[in-house]
């Protein structure tokens, strides 16, 4: 899936990091992008690995997708709610794991408007932080110019996001559950 190759320089061992496949069905609807896995979740193969992320958590909460379940099923999940799940990089070079980290002249982003292309049911993108959207920003909107797309960045779920309580990250990433329109039954408060 992943793969990590490493580049020596005179100050700093880089690591060379590439992001995963995406999560996607043709009828997805909505897309989650985050900028590029971190450590965590390149070591496990899986989005989102981190222990204290609250990705899935928020997923649990605003979507009803169990936290605890295999991450197999949490996928199925996600994909059976017409939700795709990507990263706006491919690869870049980053000696750690925060997006603060990554050395913005190597970002090389992944083929998005190829992806909305396969994908014409996606109406909303959601950015899971700043360097997400700002990765979008640099790298794709201009090969989407008059896009009618709706862009909304979300707090980041990364744990390097203290500055908001999981009750406040809940609140914003909501918009998730109503651009799907999920019932508030099938939400989880």
């Amino acid at each position: 899936m992943a793969s990590a190759g490493v580049a020596e320089t005179n100050e700093s061992i880089l690591i060379h990091v590439r992001s995963f496949p995406a999560v996607s069905q043709r009828d997805a609807t909505v897309l989650i992008l985050g900028s590029m896995p971190g450590e965590a979740s390149l070591r496990a193969g899986q989005y989102y690995a981190h222990p204290r992320n609250a990705f899935w958590p928020l997923m649990e909460a605003v979507l009803g997708i169990g936290a605890s379940l295999p991450y197999g099923d949490r996928i199925a999940a996600l994909i059976a709610r017409r939700v795709a799940l990507w990263d706006v990089l491919a690869s870049c070079v980053r000696p750690g794991s925060l997006d603060s980290d990554i050395v913005d002249s190597t970002a090389a982003p992944n083929d998005l408007p190829g992806f909305l292309s396969e994908h014409p049911l996606v109406r909303t993108v959601f950015f899971n932080g700043t360097k997400a959207e700002q990765a979008w920003q640099r790298h794709v909107a201009r090969a989407l110019p008059g896009s009618p797309l709706r862009l909304v960045r979300l707090p980041s779920t990364s744990p390097a996001n203290a500055s908001y309580s999981l009750k406040r990250k809940i609140e914003a990433w909501r918009a998730i559950a109503i651009a799907l329109e999920v019932p508030q039954e099938r939400r989880r408060l």
